[in-house]
């Protein structure tokens, strides 16, 4: 399932190819019929992203919703515009651009009410500047639940998927067994703060990448030639190979029906 920084940049992408004038909105796959019909033709004012969920304002009470999903790609294409290819649930057309929605979980069109009561769900977003990381400190201190378990619920910090999880908690050096309340407010500050740091990071490449230059497997000697996921990350699916700050096996484990990567040793509880 796409994170936080790739729906951000989606949202980005999309605003500056089609936002401020008419665009043409229609469903070939035609599960969308009616909401691309109340919105063809009419100038696409906005395009935002509130962790995985992506927002197309029309006008008041017009705004198109769209969650990927596990399988949901939202392609792309500068014109001419192609005849649609599979099950093209959504597409888009602007002056030189087009972009087909293909497998999202949701596409929906909402009233405002009906965006506020979504966003009321959701947490808050690390990548938003009207985030207020007070409202997530508050919800983490009360809580017996495990750090790890926190993160991944959307509506404690929306955005948030496995790769940062398992990252972030190993940048801070954080165990993810930890409880929220167990948490320090100087730990909670660093988290927020690498997570911040890392899905602005992410955003801006288009892909997670979150080595420090001075763990760079490129550049230890003699090179780490290991998988093309070791290079770039911590933790995450690395379960066995030695941890690139002190060598310790990343540990692995399933828990609440997701994997859990973490070194024993750098995230070791206090």
């Amino acid at each position: 399932m796409p994170e936080g920084h790739t729906v951000h940049r989606l949202a980005r992408l999309q605003h500056r190819r089609y936002a401020g004038r008419p665009v043409a909105v229609s469903s070939p796959q035609g599960r969308f019929t009616d909401g691309a019909a109340a919105v063809d033709g009419r100038v696409l004012e906005v395009v935002e992203a509130h962790g995985k969920h992506l927002f197309q304002r029309y006008a008041p009470d017009a705004v198109v919703h769209v969650h990927l999903g596990l399988w949901g790609r939202f392609g792309d294409h500068r014109r001419p515009e192609r005849p649609p290819r599979g099950q093209v649930r959504m597409r888009i057309t602007g002056e030189d651009h087009y972009a087909d929605l293909r497998g999202p979980a949701a596409c929906e069109l909402l009233d405002d009410v009906g965006v506020k009561a979504l966003r009321a769900r959701l947490g808050e977003d690390p990548l938003r500047d009207d985030a207020e990381p007070e409202r997530v400190r508050e919800r983490v201190a009360r809580s017996r639940v495990p750090i790890a378990a926190l993160l991944m619920d959307q509506s404690v910090v929306a955005g948030i998927g496995n790769v940062f999880r398992a990252e972030t908690l190993f940048r801070t050096g954080i165990d993810p067994m930890t409880e929220g309340r167990a948490l320090s407010g100087e730990q909670f500050d660093r988290l927020w703060a690498d997570l911040s740091a890392m899905l602005h990071d992410g955003e801006r490449r288009g892909r997670i990448e979150t080595l420090r230059p001075e763990h760079d497997p490129a550049r230890l000697e003699p090179p780490d030639r290991g998988s093309v996921c070791a290079s770039v990350v911590y933790a995450y699916r690395r379960t066995g190979r030695p941890c690139l700050v002190c060598g310790t096996p990343i540990a692995h484990r399933e828990f609440r029906a997701r994997n859990l990567f973490w070194c024993p040793t750098c995230q070791r509880s206090s």
